[in-house]
Order: structure tokens, then sequence, then C-alpha cells
């Protein structure tokens, strides 16, 4: 599985940052990239179940970074 996955994926059904932080996103309302790309990452990281490592992840891909 790829460490950066796609945009056609919800951010919510990305399996490379683990089911906790997907349920963090979706509990969160947070179901669309731009949603994700507009939350700032301070109200990503408090989300219960997020870290960092998530983090990076859905960052990266919204940069387009590998």
């Amino acid at each position: 599985m790829p460490a950066h996955p796609d945009r056609n994926v919800p951010p919510s059904q990305v399996h490379a940052i683990g089911a906790p932080a997907r349920r963090a996103l979706g509990n969160a309302g947070l179901t669309t990239w731009d949603a994700v790309d507009a939350a700032p990452d301070a109200h990503l990281l408090a989300l219960h179940g997020f870290g960092p490592r998530a983090l990076k992840i859905l960052r990266d891909t919204s940069t387009g970074r590998e």
C-alpha cells in the first residue's frame, strides 16, 4: 500500500493513516479533501486518535509530495 494515497479516495477512507485517525476525521465531519486542506494542523492534531503521522500523510498527499 502506498504511503501517500491519491486524492480520489476520501480522506476518511485512507487506510494508510489507520482506523482511529479515519474515525476522527469522519466524526469531525472532515470527509472531503477541501475540508482537510482548510483545517489547521492544530485542529487536526486535537482530534482524538489523529496524530502527527496521519497529519504528515494527509498533508504530503495534499501537496503532492511523495
